[in-house]
Formats: C-alpha cells, sequence, structure tokens
C-alpha cells in the first residue's frame, strides 16, 4: 500500500486477507465442501505461530521488517516451488505422522502471522503434499486456517495500533467479494482450474521476490 510503512502496510492487509479467508470459506461451504475437522487438527499449532509471528514483526522497525521480509522468503522459496503431485499411477500415500505435520504447519503459520503475502501456497502445498488432500479439499482448508490464523495476526497489530483502518475495510470490501467468488468458481472447476491457477500464483510470487517487490 503506497505511502504507508511497510509493517503498517502489512498489518493493515490482513483486515482485507480476513474478509477475503472468511467469505472463501462461506463460498466453499455452499458448494458442499465442509473440511473443518482436518481445519481443527491442524488449527492450535498454527495459531500459536500466527500470534508469535505477529509478534515478533509488530516489534520490529521497517528496515529490520524489509531484510527479514527478504530472507523469509528466499528460504521458504524451495517450499513454494516443490510440487507434491504424485507420479501417474502411483498409489495413494498415507498422510505423514501427525507431529511432522505438525511442524510443516507451525513454520508455515510462523510466516502467516510474520508476512502473509503468499502464505496461501505453501500452506495448499503442505495440505496436499503432507496431508493427501486433493487440490480442492486443500484449499477448502486452507481458507478456513487463513481466516482464523489472521484474526490472531490482526488482533496483535490492533493491539499494537498498527492497523489503518479505511484502507483496511476498502480492502476488505474488495478482497470478500474475491474470495467468495473465487472459492465457488474454484469448487466447481476443481482441479483442473485450480492446478494451473496454482502454477500461475507460484510463478508470479516467485517472480515477484526475484525482482525485489517486498512488502
Amino acid at each position: 500500500m503506497l505511502g504507508l510503512p511497510a509493517t503498517v502496510a502489512n498489518a493493515t492487509s490482513r483486515v482485507g486477507v480476513f474478509a477475503q479467508s472468511l467469505s472463501a470459506v462461506a463460498g466453499f461451504r455452499q458448494e458442499g465442501f465442509r473440511d473443518l475437522e482436518v481445519a481443527l487438527r491442524i488449527l492450535p499449532v498454527m495459531l500459536a505461530a500466527s500470534w508469535l509471528g505477529a509478534k515478533l514483526a509488530s516489534s520490529v522497525d521497517d528496515e529490520v521488517f524489509g531484510r527479514a521480509f527478504g530472507a523469509i522468503m528466499l528460504l521458504a522459496l524451495p517450499v513454494i516451488l516443490w510440487n507434491p503431485r504424485p507420479r501417474a499411477g502411483a498409489p495413494a500415500r498415507p498422510p505423514l505422522a501427525l507431529p511432522l505435520q505438525q511442524l510443516i504447519y507451525f513454520a508455515i503459520g510462523l510466516y502467516g502471522g510474520a508476512i502473509q503475502a503468499g502464505v496461501g501456497i505453501p500452506l495448499t502445498l503442505a495440505l496436499v503434499g503432507v496431508g493427501r488432500l486433493d487440490l480442492v479439499r486443500a484449499s477448502s482448508v486452507k481458507v478456513a486456517l487463513t481466516a482464523a490464523t489472521t484474526a490472531v495476526a490482526l488482533a496483535q497489530f490492533v493491539w499494537v495500533g498498527k492497523v489503518v483502518w479505511l484502507e483496511g475495510l476498502i480492502l476488505a470490501v474488495g478482497m470478500g467479494l474475491g474470495g467468495y467468488v473465487g472459492s465457488r468458481v474454484g469448487a466447481r472447476g476443481g482441479e483442473r482450474l485450480l492446478r494451473p491457477a496454482l502454477t500461475v500464483c507460484v510463478v508470479l510470487l516467485a517472480i515477484r521476490m526475484l525482482l525485489g517487490g517486498g512488502g
């Protein structure tokens, strides 16, 4: 967001992300995707990680935050670019052991709480790759987790006075509408639509990072 310090823009964007995620949950539910029991198994560790990440992000100055953003994106790149799709004809693999899953989700939650930008991509890939969900179910669980973890991070940013509400509410209107429409289109289109869309998002995120488009 132009004119706002990096930490304030990061905090304010959570208003839009929360609205987007909440409306996407509603959209997926209307299309019959109600995998909340999966989200509830992951939620506690991600909530704790999100709060910790937001606390760390809100306590550093803009210069340090900007450097941390670049470093975390570089460290996250292998996870973002990893393709968990099994080979054709390969037998279905069981989910990884729950403690290992929780460790991966904690790392993603920590990143999401601190940075947020692009966190849906590694979270979706983790739900597919280590949770063994299909891409549509993974997307429905992702938005439920993102709504909850963003609420925790947003509360922390509000507490320390980092949120600019006018810009945040404008974002919420547009992103909320986009989340609802996108979830319903994605649920109906299935993997045939979501996999190319996810691939494009991975490529765009990688390009943005490599060109230095941080906050």
